[in-house]
């Protein structure tokens, strides 16, 4: 009896505990269904009509086409190169911040440009890599001469990388800060050399950033429309710049939708794919 008596208030307060958490959750689930599901709605719907507001799928089976397939392929081709370098360049870097001894204001220092308003930056390298900028100052003065290198595939991946790369660099660091220092010396008791402590350790245990950092470039870089039409010119198409046209320019609002559409499909596709789905050990 008295410990029937004991546990009621303790199923009270879990009961009052749970609606408390639910009354906090109020917030969260209308941000979500106003800014996350209602769009994704509203872009589903505009899909499903053509120019003239007539309902139709032919939309979809337009996207089929060539000229969107190929566009499909560049989309996801430059964001692969986008990412590779991305994780080429961020990798190290996070591994030499976890070296240093004033880690936090050289992380701070890369975190800074992300700061910066995306527009600025790319018309400020719009600046360095004209026929007269620095870049080609440079290449002049070394004797190379002048160099087309702004409209050209290496100008977008490389103001892309610079742009993307505090989002690889951040969640490769936390996982390399919260590796065990141990396991790399019982590596070293066992006779490995350094490339196999990180081959095998290293590596392996700090995948779950690398995905993160994959899954923070991959995406964004696949739909990018305004660094690719300020530094790439007409020479890249992809799907972002075709959302672009259809919805600024031929005012097709219905095919722009369907674009967006696969868009989501993809993306929601990756992030299963870069997802963790590892449990936790203790």
């Amino acid at each position: 009896m008295s410990q029937a008596v004991s546990e009621a208030p303790a199923q009270g307060q879990g009961r009052a505990l749970s609606r408390s958490r639910n009354f906090y959750l109020v917030p969260y689930l209308l941000w979500m269904l106003l800014f996350v599901f209602a769009p994704i709605v509203l872009i589903v719907y505009d899909s499903l009509f053509d120019v003239e507001g007539a309902f139709t799928f032919s939309n979809y089976a337009h996207f089929f086409t060539p000229v969107y397939m190929k566009m499909t392929f560049s989309s996801f081709w430059y964001a692969f190169l986008i990412t590779a370098f991305s994780l080429l360049v961020g990798y190290p870097a996070a591994y030499l911040l976890t070296k240093t001894k004033h880690k936090q204001l050289w992380l701070l220092l890369i975190i800074l440009p992300s700061w910066i308003n995306l527009l600025l930056k790319t018309y400020a390298f719009i600046g360095l890599f004209g026929t007269y900028g620095a870049a080609n100052a440079l290449l002049q003065a070394i004797g190379i001469g002048r160099q087309q290198i702004l409209f050209t595939d290496f100008s977008f991946v490389f103001v892309s990388v610079y742009i993307f790369i505090p989002f690889m660099i951040l969640p490769i660091f936390n996982a390399l800060e919260e590796l065990n220092p141990s396991l790399l010396d019982a590596s070293r008791d066992l006779g490995a050399s350094t490339w196999t402590s990180f081959r095998r350790v290293v590596f392996p245990l700090t995948l779950n950033g690398v995905k993160s950092g994959c899954q923070a470039v991959f995406i964004p870089a696949l739909s990018l429309f305004m660094i690719t039409r300020l530094i790439a010119g007409s020479r890249i198409i992809t799907l972002g710049t075709a959302i672009e046209q259809h919805f600024l320019v031929t005012q097709d609002w219905g095919m722009g939708a369907t674009i967006a559409v696969f868009l989501i499909i993809a993306m929601v596709i990756i992030m299963v794919l870069t997802g963790s789905r590892g449990r936790t050990r203790r």
